[in-house]
C-alpha cells in the first residue's frame, strides 16, 4: 500500500501581539525590562475584546514596571 505523504502542517502562527510588537518595535524597545509585561497586556486586551477590567492585573504589573523603572532611571 503506497501512502502519499501529506504535505508539512503550516507554520504555527506567532503569538496574538507579535504583530503589534513588529508595528510598535521601537515603542516596545523602550519599555526595556517592561516590554514582555506590556506584551502580557496587549495578550490580555486581545482576548478580552479590549476590556480593561478584566486586565486590571497586567495594567497594574505595568505601572509597578514603569515606575520601577522611572525610580531607577533617577537614582
Amino acid at each position: 500500500m503506497d501512502r502519499q505523504q501529506t504535505p508539512n502542517a503550516p507554520p504555527s502562527p506567532p503569538p496574538v501581539h507579535q504583530d503589534d510588537a513588529d508595528e510598535d518595535d521601537e515603542t516596545v524597545k523602550q519599555l526595556n525590562e517592561c516590554s514582555s509585561v506590556y506584551l502580557s497586556l496587549q495578550d490580555c486586551l486581545i482576548k478580552s475584546d479590549r476590556n480593561w477590567r478584566v486586565c486590571q492585573k497586567e495594567v497594574q504589573a505595568l505601572k509597578a514596571c514603569n515606575e520601577r523603572r522611572q525610580k531607577d532611571k533617577r537614582s
